[in-house]
């Protein structure tokens, strides 16, 4: 029986951040839309969403990107959560990560925020921490330059280069997930090289 799966790409709202490496998560869902040929429309709970399939006749992808800041991201996915009926465990959350390489994926269910207060805010706002989570290697700064000005720097002309490709590998990563479980999904995405 077909499911329906609540894809979340965290980033912060307007222009002026959409090309930073905050924002891949937003990136990511862009890509998934435009594999289906689809477009955001504006939801009531404060997000742009896109409603598509997997697959036709499979499970049901609902694609968002939050209107509100990354720090306040819980409220509009609890919101969505229960507008479409997920649970928690169908909540796929898609982010960067200073912790992970620049260009490296790695999943996971539960355990800690690692400091990202976009997904501490998700956790408190679903009332666990139990949902699936994507993160997009952004690897950290060089040298003294602060974490919080990394994430919110454009990504750089040696990044660019790669920066589709990596999108389109996070997007693989979260179709496997839902199609064959996370562990076959770990199993191909933490070993790329």
């Amino acid at each position: 029986m077909a499911s329906t799966w609540l894809i979340v790409g965290l980033g912060n709202p307007g222009p002026r951040y959409a090309p930073t490496r905050h924002n891949i998560g937003q990136m990511v869902v862009d890509e998934l839309a435009e594999r289906r040929g689809e477009r955001f429309r504006e939801h009531k709970a404060g997000a742009r969403v896109v409603e598509t399939w997997l697959r036709p006749g499979g499970d049901k992808l609902v694609l968002a990107k939050l209107n509100s800041f990354m720090n306040v991201s819980g409220t509009p996915v609890a919101a969505l959560a229960r507008f479409y009926s997920v649970e928690p465990d169908h909540v796929v959350v898609v982010h960067d990560e200073l912790d992970i390489p620049y260009d490296s994926i790695r999943l996971k269910v539960g355990g800690g925020h690692g400091g990202h207060n976009g997904v501490r805010d998700i956790a408190r706002a679903l009332t666990t921490a139990d949902f699936p989570r994507v993160r997009a290697g952004i690897g950290r700064p060089t040298g003294r330059q602060d974490p919080a000005d990394w994430v919110l720097a454009p990504f750089g002309t040696v990044e660019l280069k790669t920066l589709p490709n990596f999108l389109s590998d996070v997007a693989d990563a979260v179709e496997q997930l839902i199609d064959e479980g996370l562990v076959a999904a770990q199993q191909k995405h933490h070993s790329r090289a």
